[in-house]
């Protein structure tokens, strides 16, 4: 190619590259901002992550602060940025009970919250580094710890709509997962969040339908959310069948070795998606993650052959489960045993993603870890007793003390 065409095919490259750029800041120039601040109201469920984009800021603006209220009008306001807002965090690193300020990132303007929690819920004010705001959020992140399952293969149906006066409590429910298994019979299902409709909320909160809010939300006042307190989040489940599509699972180069193997003696076992070893002490519990997989996300768990289904094994079916899959699709262990060797695969979006090759050692040396639940667990019950020691000792001489000098200890020399 030469010199000139080069230069022709880099010109039109950055011609396109400004075009694109030009575009994204018209976004901003086109859509207006209130003149009466109002919020968005948005609900999610417990560990989920989510995005609040800004839709409009001044022209002028060329980088945003993300604010944080617990109540509006509240003294205590948190700064969900550096000042320039170019804070970055990876989903992978954030752990379940982080603080906020770790669970967040800002990219493009808009705020993303990882793994939220039922704390979390509040405004989002997305303005200046002077404080003006010029978009904001009402955010309510609805707990999954009461929530209740129902399979409809079993013939069981959501909950009725509460009617209390003008006040209509109901679950608007999200839309069908794929299919969580492929080839085989699967299980899809959909989340359903707290909802009501009522007259009396505050006018100063965008509603997708008339009267129409998230149960959590600012909008509604304190008497009708207490009415609507015992309304939980619901999960239906329903059985599914696909079939699976056609994908290239070994490489060539592998399969080749594979095959002159197999002439020269027996056919190693090659597994069809990536394995992971893991060895567990006898007694102690496990929690297995689902690699790249998200709550909101269609994800299913195998033992080896055996399918484990959410109709048998779902939290809160059953109180004494040992062996259970809780609503962030994590597999729990409680009390390992040597029956639970084995391998575990992971399914995601219909696609087997992962194994986890379970081993169990019942004897042998245990390395110490503070991140360990169970060590943080016996090291703060052995400091609760040995203040409960110090407290009794220092109390009993207290009292001695106190006898001696004011006399009132019997005596019991002869």
């Amino acid at each position: 190619m030469s010199l000139a065409h080069t230069t022709v095919l880099l010109w039109v490259w950055g011609s396109l590259q400004a075009f694109e750029i030009v575009e994204k800041e018209n976004i901003f120039q086109k859509t207006p901002c209130p003149a009466f601040l109002m919020f968005d109201n948005a609900a999610y469920l417990a560990d989920m992550s989510f995005e609040l984009p800004c839709h409009c800021k001044p022209e002028e603006v060329s980088a945003v602060v993300w604010y944080y209220q617990k109540h509006l009008g509240s003294g205590h306001t948190k700064v969900l940025t550096d000042f320039d807002g170019r804070v970055l965090t990876e989903a992978a690193q954030v752990r379940v009970g982080s603080d906020m300020l770790v669970r967040f990132s800002i990219r493009m303007f808009s705020l993303l919250v990882f793994r939220a929690q039922p704390e979390d819920s509040g405004l989002y004010f997305c303005g200046t580094r002077k404080g003006d705001y010029f978009y904001a959020y009402d955010v309510d992140i609805q707990s999954s710890e009461g929530m209740v399952a129902t399979f409809k293969d079993e013939g069981q149906e959501p909950f009725e709509d509460e009617y209390h006066g003008d006040l209509h409590v109901f679950t608007t429910f999200w839309e069908w997962t794929p299919c969580d298994r492929c080839g085989v019979r699967g299980e899809q299902w959909r989340i359903g969040l707290c909802y009501l409709q009522s007259p009396d909320l505050s006018p100063r909160y965008h509603k997708t339908m008339p009267d129409v809010v998230s149960c959590g939300s600012q909008a509604v006042p304190r008497k009708l959310r207490t009415m609507a307190r015992d309304h939980t989040p619901e999960l239906l489940v329903r059985s599914c069948l696909v079939s699976c599509e056609k994908r290239k699972t070994i490489r060539e180069g592998i399969l080749a070795i594979f095959n002159y193997v197999s002439k020269v003696g027996s056919r190693p076992w090659v597994p069809q998606v990536p394995i992971q070893f893991h060895r567990q002490r006898l007694g102690h519990g496990l929690i297995i993650s689902c690699p790249g997989a998200r709550p909101e996300h269609a994800v299913a768990w195998d033992k080896d052959h055996q399918h484990l289904y959410r109709t048998q094994y779902l939290k809160g079916i059953n109180r004494s489960m040992r062996v259970f899959i809780d609503h962030g699709n994590q597999l729990h262990i409680r009390f390992t045993q040597l029956s639970d060797r084995g391998i575990y695969y992971c399914w995601r979006q219909g696609v087997r993603v992962a194994g986890f090759r379970l081993a169990v050692k019942s004897r042998g040396h245990y390395q110490v870890s503070f991140s360990d639940p169970e060590t943080r667990s016996v090291l703060q019950l052995t400091l609760i007793g040995y203040l409960l020691i110090t407290a009794v000792f220092a109390t009993i001489h207290l009292c001695r003390c106190c006898c001696y000098l004011f006399h009132c200890c019997p005596n019991f020399s002869p």
